[in-house]
Formats: C-alpha cells, sequence, structure tokens
C-alpha cells in the first residue's frame, strides 16, 4: 500500500543527484605529487654518479679540480677546465645534456657514496704515495660535515605536512565536518527530520484500505493542530501511538501520511538506528532524539521497527546473546517518553509487526496510550487499495478492481502493489499498448507460485505422479462440503520447487469449526491418497501439505481445545514471544498430544482415502484430462464431473458477479529434488492464519 506514482515525472526514472566534490582528495593528492616531485626531481641532475675506481682514474689523469666530503657520506668531484674540454668525458655529456649548463660548469661534476666505515682520505692519501703523484698536482680533500640538504629538508617538511594535514580532515570529519565517522557524534541522533524545508508529500488520500486506522491517527493530527479543543475540558493529550500489524499492510506510509497532513516537524528513524556496538551511544541518542524533539515541539517522533530496542527485559538472563545494552536503551526511551509534560506537545508513533515481543512497561498507558491495529485488508479494502495503484497505469477496458480484489484474498497492500507492478511488466513484454485482465491474473499466478517453467523437463511419469495427485486434491474439495471452492488446478510447474498446483477460493472468515477444519485437513491429504491408491506408493510431492495439516492438528489439540482427550485446555502463551525454553505440559501430555495429532491426522487420511476410492471414475477423468490440457479451470471441472453438490453462494462470489479466475494456491507439490526451498502456498490462504499463530 502506498500513494500512487506522479504521471508526470521525469524520463530518467532514475534520479543521478550531483555528487559532491571530495576537495581533502584532491589537497591531499596535491601534496602527495608534490612531496614526490621533490624527492624525485630536486636533486641536481647534472651530477653524475660514478664508481669509486673510475675516481681514482681522473686524479691519476690529473683532471680533478676539487674534492668535497660531504657529510662523511658523499664525495664530490669537480674537474678542471682541460678535463671538461677533453674528449674522455664525452660519453657523460651525451648521457645527460645538461652536464655542462647552468651549475654543470662550476661544478661538482660527479659524486659517489660511501659507507661511514670506509676512511677516504687515508685511502686516498695511500694511492697517491703508491702512484708517485706530484705534491704540486695533489689534491686536497676538503672537509663539509655541516651541509643541510634542501631535498631532505623538503621532503621530511613535506612529509610532516601530509602527516598534519591528514590529522586535520580526520579530525574535521569526527567532529561532523565531513561525511564520514563523525567519532565525536557518535551519540548524536540519526533522525531524519522532515520540516517545511523538506515536507512529507503524503497524504490521507494516498492510504487506502485503513479506514479505521486512519481514523486514529486523524486525531493525533487534531491534536497537533488544535490542541485547546481537548485539554479546554481537562483532556491530556495522548503521549504515544503504537501502529500494528503484518508486513506490508501500510504502517510506515500511514506515519507518513500524518507527517504530510499534520504540518509539524517530523522526525523519523529505524529502532536499528539506537543499537550501536558502544556502550551507552544508544542512550546517548535517545536523549539527543528527545532533547531535539523539544526544541521543535510541537512536533511528531517516528520510531519503526521499535521491537529492535524495545523488546522484553530480562529474558534470558545470562544466557549467550542477552544484550544490555540494548537495555539500557529500552530504559533511557521509557524515562524519556515518561518525562515529557502533558502540554510539550510531541507525540510519539511507532511501528512493529512484533507486538508480542515488547516490553510491557513500554506499552502501559503514558507512554504508548493507543494501540493500533493495522490488519490485512478484506475484500472492500483491496479494492480501494488496487484503485490506487491502478491510476497511473494504463488500463484496459476489462480490467475491473473489484475482480482483481476478489482473486487476491489474505494479501497486503505491499502484495497488491507487487501485483500491479508485475502486470505491467507482463504487458509490456507482450508489446501490449494496455494492461489486460489476463495481465493481472498471470501476474497473481507469479507473485504466487513464482514464473511459469514451460521448459522445465519432467518425465512422463513424473508428470503422471503429479496430475493424479493434484487430481486427487481437486476430487477431494470438490465433494467436501466445508472445503473451500476450486477455482483452477494446474500441473504447469513454477517457481524454484513447484510440479503443480490447485487454486481455491478461501472464505473471509475468522472463526472455524472442527469439521470445518476436518475438511481442509482431508482436501489437503488428497494428493497424497490420490497416489497411494493409483500407484500403490507415495512420492515427497505431498511435503507442503503434510506440514500444512501437522501445523493444522496440533493447532486444535494444543490450543484451541478441539480434542475431547486434551480438553478445553489451550497451552499457547501470547506473551512468551521468542524466549520459551519450556513445555507449559508434562511429558506424559506431550505423549497424548502427539497421540492425538497422529489420530486426527490418520482419521482424515483414510476418510480421504475412502472419498478418493468412491469417486475413482472422477479422478481417472480430471487426472487424463489434466494430462491432456496442463489447467483446468471451475467451469471445465463442472462439465466433467458436474456441479459441486453444495451451495458455493458466498460473499466473495455475490460481490464479484461469481468470477471464475486464477487465486491463491492451497497446495503445491514440491520438486522431489528441491524440496527443502518449499514453502508450500498457504501463506496467502486465510485458513492457515487460523490455526498457526
Amino acid at each position: 500500500m502506498s500513494m500512487p506514482e506522479d504521471n508526470k515525472k521525469k524520463k530518467n526514472p532514475i534520479p543521478n543527484p550531483a555528487q559532491r566534490t571530495n576537495y581533502q582528495i584532491f589537497l591531499i593528492s596535491a601534496l602527495l605529487l608534490v612531496v614526490l616531485g621533490i624527492a624525485l626531481f630536486s636533486s641536481s641532475g647534472d651530477i653524475q654518479k660514478i664508481p669509486k675506481k673510475k675516481f681514482f682514474e681522473m686524479v691519476l689523469q690529473h683532471d680533478v679540480d676539487k674534492i668535497v666530503l660531504v657529510n662523511d657520506r658523499m664525495v664530490e668531484v669537480t674537474l678542471n677546465k682541460e678535463a671538461l674540454e677533453s674528449p674522455r668525458y664525452d660519453a657523460y655529456f651525451k648521457k645527460n645534456k645538461g652536464f655542462l649548463s647552468g651549475t654543470g660548469k662550476s661544478g661538482p661534476h660527479f659524486e659517489f657514496e660511501i659507507s661511514p666505515s670506509y676512511d677516504i682520505e687515508t685511502i686516498y692519501n695511500e694511492f697517491l704515495v703508491k702512484n708517485n703523484v706530484p705534491e704540486a698536482n695533489r689534491i686536497p680533500i676538503e672537509i663539509d660535515s655541516n651541509r643541510a640538504e634542501v631535498t631532505n629538508q623538503l621532503v621530511s617538511l613535506g612529509i610532516w605536512v601530509l602527516i598534519f594535514v591528514g590529522i586535520w580532515l580526520l579530525f574535521r570529519r569526527m567532529s561532523g565536518g565531513g561525511s564520514g565517522g563523525q567519532i565525536f557524534n557518535i551519540g548524536k541522533s540519526k533522525a531524519a527530520l522532515f520540516d517545511q524545508d523538506n515536507k512529507v508529500k503524503i497524504t490521507f488520500s494516498d492510504v487506502a484500505g485503513l479506514d479505521e486506522a486512519k481514523e486514529e491517527v486523524k486525531e493525533i493530527v487534531d491534536f497537533l493542530r488544535y490542541p485547546t479543543k481537548f485539554t479546554k475540558l481537562g483532556g491530556k493529550i495522548p503521549k504515544g501511538a503504537l501502529l500494528v500489524g503484518p508486513p506490508g499492510t501500510g504502517k510506515t506510509l500511514l506515519a507518513k501520511a500524518v507527517a504530510g497532513e499534520a504540518g509539524v516537524p517530523f522526525f523519523s528513524l529505524s529502532g536499528s538506528d539506537f543499537v550501536e556496538m558502544f556502550v551507552g551511544v544508544g542512550a546517548a541518542r535517545v536523549r539527543d532524539l528527545f532533547k531535539q524533539a523539544k526544541e521543535k515541539a510541537p512536533c511528531i517522533i517516528f520510531i519503526d521497527e521499535i521491537d529492535a530496542i524495545g523488546r522484553m527485559r530480562g529474558k534470558g538472563g545470562s544466557m549467550p546473546g542477552s544484550n544490555d545494552e540494548r537495555e539500557n536503551t529500552l530504559n533511557s526511551l521509557l524515562v524519556e517518553m515518561d518525562g515529557f509534560g502533558t502540554d510539550s506537545g510531541v507525540i510519539i508513533l511507532a511501528a512493529t509487526n512484533r507486538p508480542d515481543v515488547l516490553d510491557s512497561a513500554l506499552l502501559r498507558p503514558g507512554r504508548f496510550d493507543r494501540m493500533i491495529s493495522i490488519d490485512k485488508p478484506d475484500i472492500v479494502g483491496r479494492e480501494q487499495i488496487f484503485k490506487v495503484h491502478l491510476k497511473p497505469l494504463k488500463l484496459g477496458k476489462d480490467v475491473d478492481a473489484k475482480k482483481i480484489a476478489a482473486q487476491t484474498p489474505g494479501f497486503a497492500g505491499a502484495e497488491i502493489m507487487n501485483v500491479c507492478n508485475e502486470a505491467a511488466l507482463i504487458a509490456a513484454r507482450k508489446d501490449k499498448s494496455e494492461i489486460e485482465m489476463q495481465d493481472f491474473q498471470d501476474a497473481i499466478d507469479r507473485v504466487i507460485g513464482g514464473l511459469e517453467k514451460k521448459t522445465k523437463i519432467i518425465s512422463p511419469e513424473e508428470k503422471k505422479i503429479v496430475a493424479y495427485h493434484e487430481a486427487g486434491h481437486a476430487v477431494a474439495g470438490w465433494y467436501l462440503e466445508h472445503a473451500d471452492p476450486l477455482v483452477k488446478v494446474s500441473i504447469v510447474p513454477r517457481g524454484v520447487a513447484a510440479l503443480g498446483y490447485a487454486q481455491y477460493l478461501p472464505k473471509e472468515q475468522f472463526l472455524y469449526t472442527v469439521e470445518q477444519l476436518t475438511d481442509e485437513m482431508c482436501m489437503a491429504l488428497g494428493g497424497r491418497a490420490a497416489e497411494d491408491i493409483v500407484f500403490n506408493k507415495i512420492s515427497t510431492g505431498a511435503l507442503s501439505d503434510l506440514e500444512r495439516i501437522t501445523k493444522m492438528a496440533y493447532g486444535m489439540v494444543s490450543i484451541y481445545g478441539m480434542n475431547d482427550k486434551i480438553g478445553q485446555i489451550s497451552f499457547y502463551d501470547s506473551k512468551a514471544g521468542d524466549y520459551t525454553f519450556n513445555k507449559p505440559y508434562s511429558e506424559a501430555t506431550a505423549q497424548t498430544i502427539d497421540e492425538e495429532v497422529r489420530n486426527i491426522v490418520h482419521e482424515a487420511y483414510n476418510r480421504t482415502k475412502k472419498l478418493l476410492i468412491d469417486k475413482r471414475d472422477k479422478l481417472e477423468i480430471i487426472a487424463k484430462q489434466l494430462l491432456e490440457k496442463e489447467i483446468l479451470f471451475q467451469s471445465d471441472l463442472e462439465k466433467l464431473i458436474g456441479k459441486r453438490p453444495f451451495d458455493t453462494e458466498t460473499t466473495y462470489e455475490a460481490f464479484t458477479n461469481k468470477v471464475d479466475a486464477p487465486l491463491p494456491p492451497s497446495s503445491i507439490i514440491p520438486d522431489p529434488v528441491k524440496q527443502e526451498g518449499n514453502e508450500g502456498s498457504s501463506t496467502y490462504n486465510t485458513n492457515e492464519g487460523s490455526y498457526n499463530k
């Protein structure tokens, strides 16, 4: 459930926001290049490196004019004028064209490096004596021990500049000046603020199918707009409201609509935004959030998925996985919520799909005064939601929101939006100019059962097993009074693990009798029973069916008190949450429950098997037609085996004028090879919600 998309969007549906220039990277890169340039190019390029042997040859040839020992590690040699004009050094001239340019004329011209332990003066004097060099031609070695090399200084200075610039940038980013870690602001709230500058544009007109919930939150808007209307009679403005409902039902959308309608500052964040690896950060962020809210009052704070920090305290004790930091964050939240004045003008909205795990202190009046339930929409609500999502689509004349709503029982708003989008994609894939009703039916099949796999290779033997399995479901449901009416049966593979499925028209009801649940179990066992009757053996195809009936049987015995032996007792604890480690009954009772569940399933199987044996001719007719046509609708079954012997007139059919169209599957045969990933199709079957909480 969401607002309709704007038809006047730009041609490019994916915005490409301008990238913010990160000048700090350019600054560091420039400094680094400068330092490298100094290190590589600042040294005198016209000084040639020579070995020590070459130096002594120059001395014997009387080419040396000056010798300087620099800092006891480098010997610089300057040639005299005669040597510079001699062809002996032409090779060096060609190697370095700038050898005689600039400072190259005056020298030094050559250099070689020595180790600190190399006594160049002693070795040089011994060399002169040994080679009988005249005193007049002996060039003394000058000592320069205090020369500071400009290149080394610049390189060292550049490195220090880089270090200081890096530290400055790091501190700047940590203090919030950049988009980095913001370590010094780690205790600041991460809430996104929506005010007049960036106002939320979603309104209540964009929310459909939640009429009762909208009335509740509209009153919250009135509290902020006209507080004196309520306080003049002595009433107090509620401090908080908790939106509770399954995923995809529109909790966050409703909160956005409140933000768009109220016209006051709106703080939005998730419960996980308080969670951090550092101790005390969560509590600090809570305090900072409420501090900002008080400054902006009147305003609204919206905390999505509040169960991330609002779980029950004290569960597990010192058990591994317990989180004291999360409990400290919750304690801080409780204190801040309870510390508000009645006239502060700050209202808290929160949303969760797990109200059973929330701490009781968080739910009490004075913190969350109201709990607004947002359930999956009924057929009327689904029609309204479809109308919202159908507005931006190019529809054919045969598209009817009422009929589509009847085909999607149990769908939440997010799933309805997905169906509309899939229908548009399917129509576009077929190069249609508008979306037709068949595209919506294909989209429903696609969303529920998965992509149709026409190219999947199935052996004739497996295909025959699937055909009789689905025929068993169809016949069992056709002749059971309380079973949901069959709409479509198919043996076309879909999704990851579905080799076939049957679709039914479940009623929208909230109370179920033993007879109704028993018929549902028999219908689910029709596939397994048909395999047993026809082939005298069974396959893994009944996985999802067995999973469903097992949950149903345990629900009847241990939750709903529908078993004579166990009695009118329910072992279901709605307050236990996820931390129930002990069974609330003895081992003897557990054994009795297991036995009664086994008996219920066994009796249902025998009843189904007897029914299919009596209707064996009908089973053969449907199975053979499935092998031939692969898909059969309700009208096809009426032609093959006659009308259903029970009155199937329901509020659905009255509302939709008896639409025969694909509906959510109630039974899916898993691929035996991939049966581990099969979830069954009962996700959208409202019956399961009655026995499996």
